[in-house]
């Protein structure tokens, strides 16, 4: 696979993440390197939100229905697939800037 098809598969899961991590790590240019802290970064926001949504769902059930704000992230994470698609180097809207020096591990 090409760097633009693992960026782009980046963003399809964790194992998707972990495919393009794997598959490119040997011969990863800048545009998989940053997708791949993109893609990771809004993992672990995602995870972090699903968490706190259920915790507040769980304590006070009248604001059960503030998971469903949850439902704006794949919106997010299909951003980021257009622009791996498009080979741009531009964060994920309101989540992606600081990903962008994190996870100095992937590089």
């Amino acid at each position: 696979m090409t760097n633009k098809t693992l960026s782009i598969v980046s963003y399809v899961t964790l194992i998707g993440w972990l495919i393009a991590w794997y598959s490119g790590k040997d011969h990863a240019d800048t545009l998989l390197k940053y997708h791949l802290r993109q893609s990771l970064g809004m993992a672990v926001i995602s995870m972090a939100v699903s968490i706190l949504f259920y915790l507040i769902a769980s304590l006070v059930p009248i604001l059960a229905p503030l998971q469903l704000a949850g439902l704006i992230l794949p919106v997010f994470w299909v951003l980021g697939m257009i622009n791996a698609a498009n080979g741009a180097y531009r964060p994920v809207p309101l989540f992606g800037k600081p990903f962008e020096k994190s996870f100095s591990f992937i590089g």
